[in-house]
């Protein structure tokens, strides 16, 4: 089995060389995985595919396109790391109503195994992880006074599987309804 994730990729367009060259300095991921708001965490299930796209039909079926806005950065430490956000300003509530939808339901196991269970759920894109405080606190210095901001439509729910390089792999893709 691989662990899967859904998530949604925001729509960065031509705007997205700034995002690529702080993931590039401070995200160990930047090339193997887009920039992306989790949504379910990588989890390891005997579910098939296509049990997952039934769930995924079922739970999004009442769920339309919303508008969100990424603005500002931010950084965090869980027991899984030291990272930096760009924060998700507008639109934070949609993504946190289906975060707790995923995890109330189907993917309620998998919520007791994450390292920060009992943290709560703040959407945004991880554009660094790094391995001290003090790289941290570095790297949030750098990036904190960038002034940027990026809004576009969630349209559509993606899930990756996470290959054997770490490399995402797009298994299913659930457009919303209008």
């Amino acid at each position: 089995m691989a662990l899967r994730t859904v998530m949604i990729f925001p729509e960065f367009g031509e705007r997205s060389e700034v995002i690529d060259t702080i993931r590039d300095r401070y995200d160990p991921l930047a090339g193997l995985v887009r920039p992306h708001i989790t949504v379910v965490f990588p989890f390891d299930s005997p579910m098939s595919d296509d049990e997952l796209s039934r769930i995924l039909d079922e739970r999004l079926r009442d769920v339309r396109p919303f508008d969100v806005l990424l603005k500002g950065f931010s950084k965090s430490t869980d027991p899984s790391g030291n990272y930096l956000f760009l924060d998700v300003l507008k639109g934070k509530e949609d993504i946190i109503s289906l975060h707790e939808l995923f995890y109330a339901n189907e993917f309620r196991e998998f919520y007791q195994l994450l390292p920060f269970s009992g943290i709560s759920f703040v959407p945004h894109v991880t554009v660094g992880k790094v391995g001290s405080l003090k790289e941290l606190d570095a790297a949030y210095d750098d990036i904190k006074d960038i002034d940027l901001e990026y809004g576009f439509k969630v349209k559509k729910i993606s899930v990756e599987m996470i290959g054997p390089n770490e490399e995402s792999i797009i298994i299913i893709e659930k457009e919303l309804g209008e």
